[in-house]
C-alpha cells in the first residue's frame, strides 16, 4: 500500500548520476509505494529507492538532492515542489510505520524517572517524617519541648508555679490522667484554652482554673488534650511545620535551628487546637469518670454545638465525686498570684 493515496504515481523530471564522476542524466521520478523509482527517457528502470532509507542533502534548499543512503554513491537532484513535498511527506510517514526497537526503552525510562520524581515529591518527606519520628529518643523530645516552652514563655509570659497551687494541679492531673507522667503547666496568657508539646508537656490558660467554679472544667480540657496527643504524636506536628530540611537535620544530628523552634512555638499559640469526636470524648469522659457536661459548657456557652456531651453526659450530677477537695480547688485557683 502506498503511504499517501493522494502521491500514488507522482512523476517529475530530475537529473541523476550514479556516481560521483558519472554524468549527470535527465530522468523521471516516479513515487511508488514506499519507493522512488529513477528511471530514463524512454521509461527504462535504472535504479528504486527504499524512501525510508533516502536521505535529503540540502535540506530547505533548491534544487533538492538526494541519496538513496549514508554510504550511497547515487545522487538525485529534483525542483518540483510537488514531488519534494511528496517525497519528504512519505518519508515521514513511512519512517512512522517502522518499529522503533530504542523508543520502548526511552519511553521506560522516562517512566521510571516520573516515578522516581514523584516518590521524592510526595512518598519521601511523609517516609522520612515517619522515620524521624519514630527513632527520636526520649531526651531529645524533652529537650525540643523544654525549648517551645522557653520560646513561649518569652512570648506570652512565664509560667504558674506557686508551690500550693502545684501541688493541687499535680493532683487532679493524677486523678484525671490515672497517674500519667505528663508535665502539666500553667501559663499567665499565651495559649487560648490548652496544647501540647513534644516531651509530654501539657499547657493550659489559667483562666480555665480561675475563671471557673469547679475542677470538671480544666479536667476535661486536660482529657482532651491527652486525647490529640495520642491521635497525633506531638514530634510529628512540629516535624510537619518544620519541613523536609529539618527533619533530616533531627534525623542526622539531634537537634533543630532556633528558628524552627521559635516559628512553631509562635504558630502554636494561634493555632486551632484539633477537633475531636465527640463519641471519642464521650468514651474517655466515662472511662475517667469525669463529667463531660462542664467542658462542653465551657467550649460553647451555648451549649448549641456540644449538646451531644451535655445530654450523653456519662457521669450524671448526681453520681460524681469531687475531683479535688475544696481547699486544694482554692489553692490550684491561686497558683498565679502565689
Amino acid at each position: 500500500m502506498t503511504a499517501l493515496t493522494k502521491y500514488q504515481r507522482l512523476e517529475a523530471a530530475g537529473l541523476w548520476r550514479g556516481a560521483p564522476d558519472a554524468q549527470r542524466r535527465d530522468v523521471i521520478v516516479s513515487l511508488g509505494d514506499a519507493t522512488l523509482t529513477i528511471s530514463d527517457t524512454h521509461d527504462t528502470a535504472l535504479t528504486h529507492w527504499s524512501l525510508p532509507a533516502v536521505i535529503r542533502m540540502n535540506p530547505s534548499e533548491r534544487p533538492a538532492l538526494f541519496t538513496p543512503g549514508e554510504d550511497a554513491t547515487e545522487e538525485l537532484e529534483i525542483n518540483d515542489d510537488t514531488m519534494i513535498r511528496a517525497i519528504e511527506k512519505v518519508r515521514r510517514v513511512v519512517e512512522r510505520r517502522r518499529p522503533h526497537p530504542g523508543r520502548l526503552r526511552h519511553w521506560i525510562t522516562a517512566g521510571l524517572f516520573c516515578l522516581l520524581l514523584a516518590l521524592c515529591v510526595f512518598w519521601m518527606p511523609g517516609a522520612l517524617r515517619g522515620y524521624t519520628v519514630s527513632v527520636v529518643p526520649e531526651p531529645t523530645r524533652d529537650a525540643i519541648g523544654q525549648r517551645i516552652l522557653n520560646r513561649i514563655g518569652r512570648v506570652a509570659g512565664q509560667q504558674c508555679d506557686g508551690r500550693n497551687g502545684q501541688g493541687a494541679l499535680d493532683r487532679l492531673k493524677n486523678r484525671v490522667l490515672d497517674g500519667s507522667t505528663t508535665r502539666v503547666i500553667v501559663l499567665s496568657g499565651g495559649v487560648q484554652t490548652a496544647t501540647h508539646l513534644p516531651g509530654q508537656i501539657t499547657l493550659l490558660n489559667r483562666a480555665l482554673i480561675e475563671d471557673y467554679e469547679e475542677p470538671d472544667v480544666v479536667a476535661g480540657f486536660l482529657l482532651a488534650e491527652d486525647m490529640r496527643r495520642q491521635n497525633t504524636d506531638p514530634m510529628k506536628a512540629l516535624l510537619e511545620h518544620a519541613g523536609l530540611k529539618a527533619t533530616a537535620q533531627l534525623l542526622t544530628t539531634g537537634d533543630l535551628p532556633d528558628s524552627v523552634i521559635d516559628n512553631y512555638a509562635e504558630d502554636l499559640l494561634t493555632a486551632a487546637p484539633a477537633v475531636l469526636s465527640h463519641a471519642a470524648l464521650l468514651a474517655r469522659f466515662e472511662k475517667a469518670g469525669i463529667r463531660s457536661t462542664p467542658y462542653a459548657y465551657a467550649l460553647d456557652l451555648t451549649g448549641e454545638t456540644t449538646l451531644e456531651l451535655i445530654e450523653a453526659d456519662p457521669v450524671p450530677l448526681a453520681d460524681a465525686t469531687p475531683l479535688l477537695t475544696d481547699a486544694n480547688w482554692v489553692r490550684l485557683q491561686g497558683i498565679c498570684g502565689e
